[in-house]
């Protein structure tokens, strides 16, 4: 459904976007992560045609945004961290003033009526928006980007400045979008793609440094594996016992004790399987494991690494070139 093809945009000598390249499925939803200065906007920008790329392609439903910026826009609702809406409308006005700029040709009462369920605005419909709260001004903000029915929709930082119980409801909804559009969020808050994405685009510098499936982005990371086991018997030689198998590279008491275990973190190494040793010394030694989990990195930690390994020296590739130009 959307196809990005070695988009650059150049500010002077500066880049905002450097060779940035992916592609979205229909009916998927997914995360365009990043941290602030990142190429994100920049990238949302071109795909709305509101910003023009200095070279490569960029297309919605096989239609290229920069041959045909009309024609794709029609394609796509776009929501900006600001909600373009006008304070001195009411939500209905608003939202036929909407319908016309866009040109709409579904039947007006039935179309606005359901995208007035659809984001719970039923009830607010004659007031006037600048009346509204922000999570109310927001779903506004949300139901203009729904006008049209577009194969794509644009989501940036939707739930910035809301209450938690807001921010549920407007994930809810983005997720409920999903199948029947495909969906970009862009947002800073990790918590959000994990609870709602299906994939996550990571980019940095301009740069795309991951483009995972959510649940396999650890996993790509190829991290050592994290584990809490509850196990029942003496802490010190517990504690001992587990630090002497092998993969098993850090092994820590946490102190919190369930009945008769003691919770204890284990660090694993990434190329080995050492859990069935753990349960081997343990049924030897006659303690009770009452309790395992992954305790892997989250989303957050994940982020930070991607962004300090791509930001890290390329030490080994110098001294490799070093050593190269020495031989000469």
């Amino acid at each position: 459904m959307i196809k990005v093809e070695h988009l650059v945009k150049k500010y002077g000598n500066n880049y905002a976007l450097g060779d940035v390249s992916f592609e979205i499925g229909e009916g998927e939803i997914v995360g365009l992560l990043g941290p602030n200065g990142a190429g994100k906007s920049t990238t949302m920008n071109i795909l709305t045609g509101y910003l023009s790329a200095t070279s490569g392609e960029a297309s919605v439903g096989g239609v290229s945004i920069l041959d045909n910026p009309l024609e794709a826009k029609r394609l796509i609702g776009y929501l900006p961290e600001q909600p373009p809406v006008y304070p001195d409308m009411t939500v209905d006005e608003y939202l036929n003033f909407v319908y016309d700029l866009k040109r709409c040709e579904l039947n007006r009462e039935a179309h606005l009526n359901e995208i007035r369920g659809v984001v719970k605005l039923q009830d607010v419909r004659d007031r006037l928006i600048r009346n509204l709260s922000k999570g109310y001004r927001q779903r506004v903000g949300i139901a203009q980007a729904l006008i049209g029915d577009p194969k794509v929709i644009i989501f940036d930082e939707p739930t910035v400045g809301l209450d938690p119980k807001q921010i549920l409801e407007v994930r809810n909804l983005v997720r409920s979008l999903g199948g029947k559009h495909t969906v970009i969020l862009s947002t800073h808050i990790l918590a959000e793609v994990q609870a709602v994405c299906e994939r996550i685009v990571v980019i940095d510098h301009g740069k795309i440094i991951a483009n995972e499936k959510t649940d396999e982005l650890a996993r790509v990371m190829e991290e050592n594996a994290h584990y809490r086991y509850n196990i029942c018997g003496p802490r010190s030689e517990v504690l001992t016992a587990l630090r002497g198998v092998r993969g098993v590279l850090y092994a820590e008491c946490a102190g919190e004790r369930d009945g008769e275990a003691y919770t204890y973190l284990l660090e694993l190494s990434g190329g080995t399987e050492p859990r069935k040793a753990v349960f081997r010394v343990c049924a030897e030694r006659g303690w009770q494991i009452i309790g395992a989990a992954d305790a892997g990195g989250d989303l957050e930690s994940i982020f930070i690494k991607l962004i300090d390994r791509a930001n890290a020296p390329k030490t080994n590739a110098g001294n490799r070139a070093r050593r190269a130009e020495g031989k000469r």
